[in-house]
């Protein structure tokens, strides 16, 4: 019995893509030794992203487990890059919040991911990469809107 599965279907092209990117940011950032994992390098991205926020709410949008994320922050506040600390609104959730001196390292990946998306865009107009980037935020934002206008730029706390 045939299943037929469009392969280029959205789903597919944004989780292929997503899989690809940071695969290859792994491997650059594994590379370039910024002094940190590419685990790291992703936590590190996404709290400088979201501001102060919750350690769960952290894990969720690196689709990652709770305890593999607690690990990350472990390495990362051992180094002095980040620190937790109890969530005023709820004394039981931590807050995860970057140092100055993450700076330097975010400064240091951010070449990095420039890189990648110099790579995955070489073929691209300037023109049609725009476009793209307008229609994946207007995506986003229509998923937000059937979360009740939550987008993951908002939900920090």
């Amino acid at each position: 019995m045939s299943h037929p599965v469009d392969p280029d279907s959205f789903g597919f092209l944004i989780t292929d893509l997503s899989r690809m990117i940071r695969a290859e940011m792994d491997r650059r950032v594994a590379e370039a030794g910024p002094g940190i994992t590419a685990g790291e390098a992703r936590t590190l991205s996404h709290a400088a992203r979201a501001g102060s926020v919750r350690q769960n709410v952290l894990a969720e949008r690196m689709n990652v487990e709770a305890m593999t994320l607690s690990d990350y922050v472990d390495r990362l506040e051992a180094r002095g890059l980040v620190t937790r600390r109890t969530d005023p609104s709820d004394r039981r959730a931590k807050l995860v919040e970057l140092t100055p001196a993450a700076d330097e390292v975010l400064a240091a990946i951010q070449p990095i991911a420039a890189g990648v998306r110099a790579d995955v865009a070489r073929s691209i107009s300037r023109e049609h990469w725009g476009l793209l980037m307008e229609l994946l935020k207007t995506a986003r934002a229509n998923l937000a809107e059937l979360r009740g206008g939550r987008d993951e730029r908002s939900d920090a706390a």
